[in-house]
C-alpha cells in the first residue's frame, strides 16, 4: 500500500511540484492550503509524513507544529518544515518545536524525495 504524505502549502506551484515528485515515486499525496484548518485535516486523515510550510494563511506552520506535538494521536508524526526563511534562528525555532526536518525553498527535487523517504523509514 502506498504511503501517504500531506503537503500543507499555500503556493500552488510548490504544491504541484512536490505532488509530482512524490506521486511519481509511488506516494499518495494529499494537499491542503489553509493553516486555520490544517490540524483538522491531519486529525481526520493522519498521513505517514507531513510537509508543512511555515508561512500559511490563517495560522502559522510553527503553531500547527506545536499542536501536532501536543496531540497524543499525532505527536510522533514526522513533520518536515518547508520555508523560504533560511536563517539559523528560524531553523532552530522549528527544530526546538519538534520539526523532524527543515528544508528551505528553493529545494532540489531529489532532496525532497530523499527526506520524505527517510522520515517514513524507507
Amino acid at each position: 500500500m502506498a504511503k501517504r504524505v500531506l503537503v500543507v502549502e499555500d503556493e500552488p506551484n510548490i504544491t504541484e511540484a512536490i505532488s509530482f515528485i512524490l506521486s511519481r515515486a509511488g506516494w499518495t499525496v494529499h494537499t491542503h492550503a489553509d493553516g486555520a484548518t490544517a490540524l483538522d485535516k491531519l486529525r481526520r486523515h493522519p498521513p505517514d509524513v507531513v510537509i508543512l510550510d511555515v508561512m500559511l494563511p490563517g495560522r502559522s506552520g510553527l503553531d500547527i507544529l506545536s499542536d501536532i506535538r501536543a496531540d497524543p494521536g499525532l505527536g510522533r508524526l514526522p513533520v518536515m518544515m518547508l520555508t523560504a526563511r533560511g536563517q539559523d534562528r528560524d531553523r532552530d525555532l522549528a527544530l526546538s518545536l519538534g520539526a523532524s526536518r527543515y528544508m528551505t525553498k528553493p529545494f532540489a527535487n531529489e532532496e525532497v524525495l530523499e527526506s520524505v523517504r527517510a522520515l517514513a523509514g524507507e
